[in-house]
């Protein structure tokens, strides 16, 4: 499974989306540092949960960052995220 396959997996497991992108942008950062060679570390999310409903943007990143947590820690170098509210 790739990195980005298991990102949406655990976001729509775990977080209940009404809308979910997952976009791998690493091909926007080859010869940067931290990019690898195999591509898989610059991502772009936007997600809209009604789990976001009563929650501040803060409260909202850091509920996606802790569902990826493990990808944060591995492959995953950048990660450009937006949180919708119903």
């Amino acid at each position: 499974m790739t990195v980005k396959q298991n990102i949406e997996k655990k976001l729509n497991n775990q977080l209940q989306p009404t809308m979910l992108e997952v976009i791998d942008e690493s091909d926007l950062h080859i010869g940067h540092e931290h990019a690898r060679p195999e591509g898989e570390s610059h991502f772009r999310v936007r997600i809209a949960s009604p789990l976001f409903a009563n929650l501040s943007r803060v409260q909202a990143h850091r509920m996606v960052h802790d569902v990826i947590k493990e990808e944060l820690k591995g492959p995953i170098h950048a990660l450009a995220l937006e949180t919708i509210k119903p």
